[in-house]
C-alpha cells in the first residue's frame, strides 16, 4: 500500500529515493524523465505554496489570481487516442477534480478546461513528450500554455489501479459515490495516481487518510465557451489592460471571500445549462433583493470568513518533517479553524427566516452536529478567547497561549519563562530610557523581533547622535529604530523559548487534529455554502446598482431594451438600449450599419446577457427570455498572430472552421465581420458559404457585416432577418459639410447608407484630394456593379406562409393567453399575413 499511518508513509517514500539524501538526484533520475521541455524543479519551487502557507484574511479577495493548480493529463494510445483523462488539485483547496471525455482532433475541450483551471504546472507522461515523437496533444498544450511549468513523469506512475487505491484511501466517506462514477474511467484514475504521488512529493507531506473531496466532472453539465471567445468578450480579463476591472467578472464581483471570487470566475467561464438549477439560483437572488435584512445579515457574516478552502487544504496535509515553520503554521491554522467554526452559528441565524429551497437547504446543512463536535473538541484544548487577530505580535501571543493551562505542565513552565523574558525586555528598555533620558518605547516586527523605537528631533540628541551602545540604527523622518547587544541576546532567548512552546503546542495540536479528521468532511460543505452564498450576494449587490431584470427560459431569445453591462460601468451616461428577437423560425440575424454605429457592442452585449442569465444573475434589460445555449462561439476582432504565424485572414478562417466543426443546434454564434482579410469577391463568397452552412443549423446566429450583398440571402432563406443601425445626417452650422450622428438604435431591414467608409475617412484628417479621388473611383465602380436582385411575388408568398407557420407553432408552445386574447392575437396574425402576401386579388387558401 502507498499509505498507512504517517510513519510507514515516511518509510515508503524514502525507499522511492524521493526524500533520501540524494533527493535532488533522485528527482531527476527516479522521477522526472528530463526532456528539453520539462523545466527544472528549482524554478518551480520558488512559487509552489508549501506547508507554511497560512490562510489570508477575507480582504485579500484577489487571491484567486495566483496560480496554484497542478494538473495531470494523459491520453489513450492507439484506438483510444482522443480519449483524455485529467486530474487536478488546487494547492489552496483540497479537492481533486477528475474528468475524462472523448475529444476531437482539435482538442478544444482539453484546452478550454485547462484555460479555466489556469494551472501552475502541467504533468504529462514522458512517452507523450519523447523528443522527435511528441503527441499532438502535448504540442498543442505547450503551444497554448507557454508560461506554465511542464513536468514529465515516467509512464509507470500513470497507473489506474494505484489511482483507485489512492482514491479509496484519501476520499472522505461523504464523497464515496465517486467510486461508482470512476471505476471504469481508467484514464482519469491513471492521471490521479501520478498527480497525487507528485503533489505529496513536492509538498513534502502526505494527505491524511479519508480527508480529501474527490469529484468527477464530465463535460456535459456546463456550457462551453472556448478561450478565444472568453477573451473576445472580456469575461475575466480586460484586453487593453489586464489589471483593469472593466470585464464581466469585474461588473459582477462584489464577493467578500476568496472562495466566492473563485466560484464566480469559474461560473462565468462555464455557465450552467440546466434551467432548473439556474432558476433555483435566481429565486435566491430574488429573495435577497426583496429582504434587505437577510441581505445585510448574510453579507455581514460572510465577510468575516477567511479562505476556508485554503484552510482545509493545509489542515489535511500531514508534513513528513516537523520543523518550527510547520509547527507554527499548524497552530495558526487551528486558530483559523476555531474562528471559522464560531461563524457557523451566526450564519445559521442569518439564514433562519429565508424561504427559497436552496437557502433552506443551506440552513439545514448548517445544522450538522459535526460542526459542534469539532468546536467542542477544540475548546477542550484551546482557550475560548483565542482568536484570529491582525498584527504579528498579537497573533504570536495568540499562538503562544492557545492551549489551555494545566494540559501540559512543561508547556506552562515554558510559557512562564517566555513571559518573564518579555517582561525583562520591557524593563530593560524602560531602564535605558531613564538612563539616557530619551522617550524610548518597545516595538516588535516579525523580521527583527523586539527592538527600540523613538520619535525625537535629531537636534534634541547629545551631539546629534545616539549613544554608542545602540546598533542597527535606521531612521525614518523623525523616528529612530535601533537595538543593543543585550536586546539581541534577549531576543535569542525569547525565540528559543518560543520554539519550545510551539513544539509542545504542536504535539497537542496534532493529537487534536487526529481526533478531528473523521469529522472534517462537514467543512467541505461549509466552504461550498460560503462561496455559493457569497456569489449570490454578489449578484444581488450588482442588481441594486443597476436596473437588472430576472431572465426567463423559453425556446426564444427575446431581450427588450437590453444594454451592455460593461459599457454601463465605463460610460458616463447609460448606454442606448436595444431589442433582440430570435426564434427557431428566425434564427439568423444579419446586422449592417456604418463603422462605429454600434454593431460590435450590440453583438457582445447579447453574448454577455446570455452568460449572465445562465449563471443565475439578473440581466441588464427591461424584460428578457433566453434559450439555454450549450455552447457560445464568437468570431470577433481583426488582428493577426505573429506567434503562430497566422495572418488576419488565416486567423479568421481558423476561427470560423472551429465554429463550423463544433456548433450544434443549441449554440449561440456571434460573428463580427468575416472574410475582411482578403479581396471583396472572395470575402463575400466565403461569408455566403459560411452563412448557408450555419443557416441549416437551429443555432441562433448573429452576423455583423459590411458586405451588403449578403443581405439578399433573405430572399432565399425565410429564417434570415436583416437589421441595421440607424445614423442621421447633420449639416454643420456653416452648412457646407455633412456629419454623421450615431443613434446606436437597431432598426429592421438593411442599411441604406452608401459609402459610409468615405464619410468616416472624411472625419479623419486624410487630405481632401485623396478623399475626392476615392469618391470618384467608388462611383465608377458602383455603376459597373449590377443592381440588386429583387424578390419575386412567389418568394414573398413563401416567406409569409413560413412566418405564419412559425408564429402559430410558437403560440401553441408558449402562449399563456386566455381564449379571448388568443382570438384577438390570431386575428392580428391573419391580418399581418394578408398584408405581407402579394397580389391581393388571389384566392386565399388560409
Amino acid at each position: 500500500s502507498y499509505f498507512g499511518d504517517k510513519s510507514s508513509c515516511v518509510e515508503n517514500t524514502s525507499t522511492l529515493n524521493l526524500t533520501s539524501s540524494s533527493s535532488v538526484r533522485g528527482l531527476n533520475s527516479a522521477w522526472i524523465g528530463k526532456t528539453p521541455l520539462s523545466s527544472s524543479r528549482s524554478v518551480c519551487r520558488s512559487h509552489t505554496p508549501l506547508m507554511g502557507y497560512s490562510v489570508t484574511s477575507s480582504s485579500a479577495v484577489s487571491a484567486h489570481s495566483v496560480a496554484s493548480v497542478i494538473v495531470a493529463v494523459v491520453e489513450g494510445r492507439g484506438l483510444a487516442r482522443g480519449e483524455v483523462g485529467m486530474a487536478s488539485i488546487d494547492l489552496k483547496n483540497p479537492e481533486v477534480i477528475l474528468s475524462q471525455f472523448a475529444d476531437n482532433t482539435t482538442y478544444a475541450k482539453v484546452i478550454t478546461k485547462l484555460k479555466i483551471l489556469t494551472p501552475l504546472e502541467i504533468i504529462m507522461s514522458n512517452t507523450a513528450c519523447d523528443a522527435g515523437n511528441t503527441t499532438k496533444l502535448f504540442s498543442l498544450i505547450t503551444e497554448h500554455f507557454k508560461n506554465v511549468t511542464f513536468t514529465t513523469v515516467q509512464r509507470k506512475y500513470f497507473n489506474e489501479t494505484k489511482g483507485l487505491e489512492y482514491i479509496e484511501q484519501l476520499c472522505a466517506s461523504e464523497f464515496s459515490t465517486i467510486f461508482m462514477e470512476v471505476q471504469s474511467k481508467y484514464y482519469c484514475l491513471a492521471a490521479a495516481a501520478a498527480l497525487l504521488k507528485y503533489v505529496e512529493f513536492i509538498q513534502n507531506s502526505v494527505y491524511a487518510p479519508k480527508s480529501l473531496k474527490v469529484r468527477f466532472q464530465g463535460s456535459e453539465k456546463t456550457a462551453m465557451i472556448d478561450s478565444s471567445s472568453a477573451q473576445n468578450l472580456e469575461l475575466v480579463i480586460n484586453n487593453r489592460d489586464s489589471r483593469n476591472a472593466h470585464t464581466l467578472f469585474g461588473v459582477l464581483n462584489y464577493t467578500k471571500t476568496p472562495g466566492g471570487s473563485r466560484r464566480l470566475r469559474s461560473n462565468i467561464l462555464e455557465p450552467l445549462v440546466d434551467a432548473e438549477t439556474i432558476n433555483t439560483r435566481l429565486d435566491c437572488v430574488q429573495e435577497l433583493l426583496q429582504d434587505e435584512e437577510l441581505f445585510f445579515g448574510l453579507q455581514g457574516v460572510i465577510s468575516k470568513f477567511l479562505d476556508t478552502e485554503q484552510l482545509l487544504s493545509v489542515l489535511v496535509q500531514i508534513p513528513k518533517q516537523d520543523t518550527v515553520k510547520t509547527a507554527e503554521s499548524k497552530i495558526t491554522n487551528l486558530i483559523y479553524l476555531k474562528h471559522t467554526l464560531e461563524l457557523v452559528e451566526p450564519l445559521r441565524a442569518a439564514l433562519r427566516r429565508c424561504n427559497t429551497p436552496l437557502l433552506k437547504a443551506y440552513y439545514n446543512s448548517l445544522e450538522d452536529t459535526r460542526f459542534g463536535i469539532i468546536l467542542e473538541k477544540i475548546t477542550t484544548v484551546i482557550n475560548d478567547d483565542t482568536r484570529y487577530t491582525k498584527g504579528c505580535l498579537s497573533m504570536r501571543t495568540q499562538k503562544c497561549y492557545a492551549v489551555k493551562p494545566n494540559i501540559n505542565e512543561f508547556l506552562d513552565i515554558a510559557r512562564r519563562t517566555y513571559t518573564e523574558i518579555v517582561d525583562d525586555i520591557a524593563g530593560m528598555i524602560t531602564q535605558l530610557a531613564e538612563k539616557y533620558n530619551l522617550p524610548m518605547k518597545t516595538s516588535f516586527s516579525s523580521a527583527r523581533g523586539f527592538f527600540i523605537q523613538m520619535s525625537i528631533d535629531c537636534s534634541a540628541l547629545p551631539n546629534g547622535q545616539l549613544p554608542s551602545e545602540f546598533t542597527k540604527i535606521t531612521k525614518m523622518k523623525n523616528t529612530y529604530s535601533f537595538t543593543s547587544a543585550d536586546l539581541i541576546k534577549m531576543n535569542e532567548r525569547c525565540q528559543e523559548s518560543l520554539r519550545e512552546i510551539y513544539h509542545m503546542t504542536y504535539l497537542i495540536v496534532c493529537k487534536l487534529l487526529n481526533e478531528i479528521y473523521e469529522h472534517i468532511h462537514c467543512l467541505y460543505k461549509l466552504s461550498d455554502i460560503v462561496s455559493m452564498l457569497d456569489m449570490l450576494l454578489s449578484f444581488a449587490h450588482a442588481c441594486t446598482l443597476s436596473d437588472y431584470v430576472r431572465p426567463e427560459f423559453t425556446d426564444t431569445l427575446a431581450i427588450k431594451q437590453g444594454w451592455h453591462p460593461i459599457l454601463e460601468k465605463i460610460a458616463v451616461e447609460k448606454p442606448v438600449s436595444n431589442n433582440t428577437y430570435l426564434t427557431e423560425g428566425n434564427n439568423f440575424v444579419i446586422i449592417t450599419g456604418p463603422n462605429m454605429s454600434g454593431k460590435s457592442t450590440y453583438l457582445k452585449q447579447i453574448a454577455l446577457c446570455q452568460i449572465m442569465a445562465q449563471i443565475g444573475s439578473y440581466v441588464p434589460a427591461e424584460y428578457c427570455s433566453f434559450r439555454i445555449a450549450e455552447q457560445i462561439f464568437t468570431r470577433i476582432g481583426m488582428d493577426d498572430d505573429i506567434e503562430t504565424n497566422a495572418s488576419t485572414f488565416m486567423k479568421e478562417m481558423k476561427e470560423i472552421t472551429y465554429i463550423i466543426q463544433n456548433a450544434n443546434d443549441k449554440s449561440l454564434i456571434i460573428i463580427d465581420e468575416l472574410g475582411r482579410g482578403t479581396s471583396a469577391e472572395e470575402g463575400i463568397g466565403i461569408c455566403y458559404a459560411a452563412c448557408e452552412y450555419l443557416l441549416n443549423l437551429k443555432a441562433f446566429t448573429l452576423f455583423a457585416t459590411h458586405f451588403l450583398e449578403l443581405c439578399h440571402i433573405d430572399a432565399l432563406y425565410p429564417n434570415v432577418e436583416n437589421y441595421h443601425f440607424e445614423v442621421q445626417h447633420v449639416r454643420s452650422s456653416a452648412g457646407s459639410k455633412e456629419k454623421i450622428a450615431y443613434t446606436y438604435t437597431l432598426a429592421k431591414g438593411y442599411t441604406e447608407e452608401k459609402n459610409y467608409g468615405l464619410k468616416a475617412a472624411e472625419v479623419s484628417s486624410l487630405p481632401s484630394s485623396v478623399i475626392l479621388d476615392a469618391k470618384e473611383i467608388t462611383n465608377r465602380i458602383a455603376k459597373q456593379i449590377l443592381h440588386r436582385q429583387k424578390s419575386t411575388p412567389e418568394v414573398m408568398k413563401q416567406r409569409a406562409v413560413y412566418h405564419l407557420a412559425m408564429r402559430l407553432v410558437q403560440t401553441a408552445r408558449n402562449s399563456r393567453l386566455d381564449p379571448d386574447s388568443l382570438r384577438i392575437y390570431l386575428k392580428g396574425l391573419k391580418k399581418k399575413y394578408e398584408a405581407s402576401c402579394p397580389a391581393p386579388g388571389q384566392n386565399d387558401e388560409q
